[in-house]
């Protein structure tokens, strides 16, 4: 009886301390293993998150940028000029657009897009000022005072701007026209590896004339010409009716 309950008990019994051994040794290798592939994978992983995430902030920059420019506006800058208010530089474009967002009032705005330099390094900003007439200067940047700055692109990423005409000849600068520039080229480079992202793209300006001329090119010419068919119009129908009562007096006589 006694035999039996200790032979049952010696089956009963736990792992032995060389099992206890294995069985660790094992867990061990398997840990490791599971390490080695995390390192492995885990800095690719979060380089993919990195990346796609600079992509969105890089593609809704481009739409913010992109819907201002196709919403300049013909505006020349007082009374005495009929160019209108554009400067445009490689880094930097100004132009006049219709007021947008909050707390904005029925009006138009000076709208800035260019780099600056924010704690040491390049940054895309989008600032803004309210328009009003300028005076007549060479020089139109000391009558232009930006606030409300909005940053839009960080490095490594840089912002270049190109524009061109109807004859779609592109330049790198747009000064004292007496057009708007047809489309602007939106180029972003990496500033390590001086590489022009895929997401670079082409915005058209919608308003090519002033508000008074009829031609989408930005000239009046139909408008003189329709004055001056009107003036011919009148002028002719002057002429008939005094002929018509000279006619009437003679034969009256």
């Amino acid at each position: 009886m006694t035999a039996a309950i200790t032979r049952r008990e010696d089956r009963e019994a736990g792992f032995t301390l060389i099992e206890t051994i294995v069985a660790l040794a094992l867990m061990g290798l398997v840990l490791s293993a599971l390490a080695s592939v995390t390192a492995q994978w885990l800095p690719n992983w979060n380089h993919g998150i990195d990346r796609i995430q600079r992509s969105e902030v890089i593609g809704v920059a481009l739409q913010r940028i992109g819907a201002d420019i196709a919403s300049a506006e013909y505006v020349p800058a007082n009374r005495k000029t009929h160019r209108p208010l554009f400067e445009g530089s490689e880094l930097s474009v100004t132009f006049v657009r219709t007021s947008f967002g909050p707390n904005s009032g029925p009006g138009l705005d000076v709208v800035r897009l260019g780099e600056t330099i924010d704690h040491g390094e390049f940054v895309t900003v989008r600032s803004q000022m309210r328009f009003t007439p300028l005076p007549l200067v060479s020089s139109l940047p000391q009558h232009l005072h930006f606030a409300d700055p909005v940053v839009l692109l960080r490095k490594p990423y840089r912002l270049s701007f190109a524009y061109a005409g109807p004859d779609r000849i592109w330049k790198s600068t747009w000064r004292d026209a007496d057009k708007l520039p047809a489309m602007i080229r939106l180029t972003i480079r990496d500033a390590g590896s001086e590489r022009v992202l895929a997401i670079s793209t082409i915005t058209p300006i919608h308003i090519q004339a002033p508000s008074n001329c009829v031609r989408p090119d930005g000239g009046c010419d139909d408008r003189k010409d329709e004055q001056n068919d009107d003036k011919n119009a009148a002028s002719t129908s002057s002429s008939g009716a005094v002929a018509s009562a000279t006619a009437g007096q003679g034969a009256t006589q």
